[in-house]
């Protein structure tokens, strides 16, 4: 007995409804950034003092030394180069951003800073608790403080300028470091958030998919993942560091830097150092700076390592330069949201299992077909073979589209994370892999119905599975079934499609 296609399109169409609203009721609260009111505090920046970026000739050859400096479970190897030149210099030490990183990254800075009276030591990052998924701030800032130790023993360095250098991740580091020892004499954030690891991400992700005219849904797939990452790190509260720094602060961020919502950035700055009770800080935004103070990637803006050296070389008398916030216009269209929580069923370890229950059921077909056939031959599938051949088809076809969209899921991700990190992509690409992920999805679903109504015509027929064919249909219909409610959770199913 067949089911009409009518029935069939019918049927597919109000579960597809059914599953809409189940992720419409099971989602957590949708992440939308409200648009940030203009500040007039913002718009109407005084220029950048031209004495802070005054050129600074090179004056002094310089000598480079690699130290080993034992750290916590590790030991880290570090770089320093020092002026040749008589006297104590000041001295920083660069604090890198995410990720695993060598101090080579931070060679023309260094060389450049040695060359006119600053010593400077960069280190490559540790390896030993540290990761992807986990990472503690903490621990970072005290391999900072190990690094002021090394330089403060040395006879070249004025023990009164001896600071820290934090850019990204750095931010949250090196505040850390600053409020546990007073030895640090100096703070310099150079894109530094300021909020919460997952607000940055989640912001500079919104503002990448608006560049690329994503849709909507798109964006709620990706904050969904977030809202469901278990990683401690990326709701740290960087404030309580902030409020007990009392050092000199020198803040840079460059206007094209599509990573850090700099509005936000430097409200929590000011507020977190005047709530310390902090007045000497000077925060200079460099018209055309991206993440890295470069300009696209390739040069340093001309302002900012001569910014940076006057102010350090300056200190004290640097600390707390009239303008407090100068510089070009910074630009934040959007606030920076929090990402909502996920609820338990939405988190990564019961995504996880509904993946590998789905994976498991998928290959529990072939293999019990497998063992089947090894055992010999069934009596009764001669009789059940002709509905049996048709409805094997189907659930091959089901399981092929089900792992083929799980991949496409995971390549539309990685491309989204890819463009964002990049900042670079095309929206053509964006729209064609929100378009297959979707039709897939929607495939998968019509399968599972025209397969489920399959089964159902066979048994009206007279059909007498197997307890092996029965395995195979439970196996691959209800693992479909969790991908189809996993898919309606992150919002595939929503309208408009």
């Amino acid at each position: 007995m067949n089911i009409g296609r009518g029935t069939l399109a019918a049927t597919a169409t109000v579960v597809a409804v059914a599953l809409a609203m189940v992720g419409y009721v099971l989602s957590p609260p949708l992440f939308d950034p409200a648009p940030l009111p203009t500040s007039e505090e913002f718009h109407s920046l005084p220029a950048q003092p031209a004495a802070e970026s005054r050129p600074i000739p090179a004056e002094s050859a310089f000598s480079t030394e690699k130290v080993s400096v034992q750290a916590k479970g590790e030991v880290l190897t570090a770089t320093i180069r020092a002026p040749l030149s008589p006297g104590r210099h000041p001295a920083m030490v660069f604090v890198q951003g995410s990720g695993s990183g060598t101090g080579s990254e931070f060679t023309s800075q260094a060389r450049w800073l040695a060359e006119r009276g600053v010593v400077s030591v960069a280190y490559d990052k540790r390896t030993v608790g540290y990761s992807f998924r986990d990472r503690d701030f903490g621990l970072l800032a005290d391999d900072a403080l190990r690094m002021i130790e090394l330089l403060r023993a040395r006879p070249d360095v004025d023990l009164a300028r001896t600071g820290l250098w934090g850019v990204s991740e750095g931010g949250w580091v090196v505040p850390i470091a600053a409020a546990r020892s007073a030895d640090v004499r100096y703070v310099v954030l150079v894109s530094s958030p300021n909020v919460s690891p997952l607000r940055q991400v989640a912001w500079a992700l919104n503002e990448q998919l608006l560049r690329l005219h994503a849709p909507t849904g798109a964006r709620d797939l990706l904050t969904r993942a977030m809202g469901g990452v278990g990683f401690d790190f990326l709701r740290h509260d960087g404030v309580p560091a902030l409020s007990k720094v009392r050092q000199p602060v020198l803040a840079l961020y460059g206007t094209m830097d599509p990573s850090i919502p700099f509005v936000a950035s430097t409200r929590t700055l000011t507020s977190a150092l005047r709530a310390a009770g902090n007045a000497d800080y000077t925060i200079r935004f460099l018209a055309g700076a991206d993440h890295a103070m470069r300009v696209s990637g390739g040069r340093f803006v001309s302002d900012y390592l001569p910014t940076l050296a006057n102010w350090i070389k300056g200190l004290p008398g640097t600390a707390g330069q009239q303008p407090p916030l100068a510089g070009a216009t910074p630009v934040q269209r959007f606030e920076a949201s929090d990402v909502p929580a996920a609820p338990w069923y939405g988190g990564t370890t019961f995504l996880w299992l509904t993946i590998c229950l789905a994976a498991v059921g998928y290959v529990t077909a072939p293999v019990t077909e497998m063992v089947v056939r090894l055992r010999g031959r069934d009596l009764r599938l001669a009789a059940n073979a002709q509905a049996w051949s048709g409805i094997r088809r189907r659930i091959r076809r089901m399981a092929w589209t089900g792992l083929g969209m799980l991949a496409a899921a995971l390549a539309f991700i990685t491309l989204i994370v890819l463009f964002s990190v990049n900042q670079a992509g095309a929206w053509p690409a964006v729209q064609s892999g929100w378009l297959v992920v979707r039709l897939l999805t929607v495939l998968m679903l019509a399968q599972e119905v025209s397969t489920i109504a399959a089964v159902i015509g066979a048994l009206r027929d007279g059909w007498e599975p197997t307890r092996w064919q029965s395995s195979t249909l439970a196996c691959v219909l209800g693992g479909t079934g969790l991908l189809l409610l996993t898919a309606a959770y992150f919002g595939l199913f929503a309208f408009p499609w």
